[in-house]
């Protein structure tokens, strides 16, 4: 099979979903993104459906903001602040335009590096992430339902949590858990680490950074989310996460005490499939859709590992010009987030 080209063919695929619909098809399939996108297309167009790639997520769009221009100034002891790494946030009206005044009190330090950003009344790690009591959901018992749960929080602690991971190494506990047999998912996986690019983008799905460039503060990172769960086609437990996760980091080697934040809010919907009707393997779930909306990572890069900016780099690119968003904003859905920038980097309000 080709890089980019499709597994089984469009027409194939098509007859499939017309069978599968009228309830001639019983036999276990090959859980496809591929064909899940194919099938809501049919549905929602009426012209025939364009070619379709090994992989493309339902909404691959990120945010890679870029940070207000810096302001420095001293009266007394107040010291007032606009810092790109660890930009201030609008605490007014969401709708100012006006950055407000931050002491320096506020301001992260490797000690204290959530200070001055809502992170600094988050949890640690999963203990962030809210979990759902468990019940008996399409193929599965309430039992089983937990055990998906768990397992779920297991693959996001693997994917983004874990500090061999974050810096840098192949996040093998993760990519263990994701079904074997979802080919267009282990194509994507395959080329994310060996060749990224915006198509085939590590990030999507995981946090890593170049320990060259930047080192974490600490081992503790900052997150706050939930897990979903309902059941989904073929009586699969379909379980959906929507977690943000803040890592601070100084520069590598000895670049200082200056402390950036890097913040990732991540949406993923993993598919936890009853083997009698879907070709899978005990204890791993098959991806409908995973996407990103990152600040602080680096703007249109695509090296596969997050880059964050300090002073320096904000000053030498200036403001961005795109559209405001409050990173720590989560009562606005994915979705919209994603159609609020789709193409061009934003401009954080705060980190």
């Amino acid at each position: 099979m080709s890089k980019d080209g499709p597994s089984i063919p469009d027409e194939e695929w098509e007859r499939f979903l017309r069978d599968a619909e009228a309830g001639t098809r019983s036999a276990p399939v090959e859980p496809s993104a591929r064909a899940r996108m194919v099938g809501r297309r049919l549905r929602e167009e009426t012209g025939p459906p364009p070619g379709w790639r090994t992989h493309q997520p339902p909404r691959r769009g990120r945010r890679k903001a870029w940070h207000v221009v810096g302001l420095l100034l001293a009266v007394g002891l107040l010291a007032l602040a606009l810092d790109p790494g660890r930009v201030v946030g609008w605490f007014g009206d969401r709708g100012s335009t006006s950055p407000a005044v931050e002491s320096a009190s506020q301001l992260p330090t490797p000690e204290q590096p959530f200070r001055g950003s809502p992170a600094a009344d988050w949890f640690d790690g999963t203990a962030g992430i809210s979990v759902p009591e468990a019940r008996a959901t399409g193929w599965m018992t309430k039992e089983q339902v937990a055990q998906a749960l768990d397992r779920t929080l297991g693959f996001l602690a693997a994917s983004s949590l874990d500090p061999d991971v974050l810096r840098g190494e192949r996040p093998k506990e993760a990519i263990a858990l994701i079904n074997p047999h979802q080919r267009d998912v282990q194509d994507y996986l395959a080329a994310a680490f060996s060749e990224p690019s915006q198509e085939n983008d590590p990030l999507l799905l995981f946090s890593r950074f170049t320990q060259t460039k930047v080192r974490l503060v600490g081992d503790v990172v900052r997150t706050r989310g939930q897990l979903t769960f309902r059941e989904g086609k073929r009586g699969a437990v379909e379980v959906t996460s929507d977690v943000t996760y803040v890592y601070p980091v100084v520069r590598a080697g000895t670049g200082g005490d200056e402390v950036a934040r890097t913040i990732a809010r991540r949406e993923t919907v993993m598919s936890w499939d009853d083997p009698a009707k879907v070709i899978t393997e005990a204890g791993t779930f098959s991806l409908l859709s995973y996407k990103v909306d990152a600040t602080n990572g680096g703007c249109d890069n695509f090296s596969g590992y997050f880059v964050p900016d300090f002073t320096a780099e904000r000053a030498a690119k200036g403001s961005g010009e795109g559209p405001a968003v409050d990173p720590y904003d989560r009562g606005t859905s994915m979705d919209a987030r994603m159609e609020a920038d789709d193409e061009e980097c934003g401009t954080a309000t705060r980190s």
